[in-house]
């Protein structure tokens, strides 16, 4: 055995084992999360220079759907005095989509519906927003400029 070949078994040996998911809602529910971690991150990334902080905290999902019917994930919360924009994921499968979030200001004692984000685990991996009250989707894309255009009834 060369050393190249000695090296290269050592290195796979190191590898962590793939994980495997006994069921598709397993692996679902996986993709939701790194999805929710990888919204966080952009959103932080977007934020730069604003002086505002994405806060997260981990809600309870119940879905008859999914493999033990309820999971938790982190969601996220913007602050600007007393409102705030919260992406509360409220579901895995419905409506034709994998992930769900719910986009909410709380401000003056009220919540308002400000629209929902979808996601479609493995080969789609853009969020796509659809406003409240909307009956077609896929909806718009989720960018900067929709995040913004969601954010901006943080300022009264």
């Amino acid at each position: 055995m060369s050393v190249k070949s000695h090296f290269l078994e050592k290195l796979q040996a190191r590898k962590p084992a793939p994980i495997l998911f006994t069921s598709k809602s397993q692996a679902d529910i996986a993709e939701f999360r790194l999805r929710m971690v990888q919204l966080q991150e952009q959103m932080d990334a977007w934020l730069v220079g604003t002086g505002l902080n994405v806060e997260t905290f981990i809600v309870s999902v119940t879905d008859l759907l999914a493999a033990d019917g309820t999971f938790e994930i982190a969601a996220i919360t913007l602050r600007y005095d007393d409102r705030s924009v919260k992406f509360i994921p409220v579901f895995l499968y419905g409506q034709g989509v994998t992930g769900c979030v719910e986009v909410t200001l709380h401000a003056e004692a009220s919540v308002t519906s400000v629209g929902r984000l979808f996601m479609r685990a493995g080969h789609f991996s853009d969020w796509s927003f659809t406003p409240p009250g909307a009956l077609s989707r896929p909806g718009q894309s989720f960018d900067e400029s929709t995040f913004f255009s969601l954010i901006l009834a943080l300022l009264p």
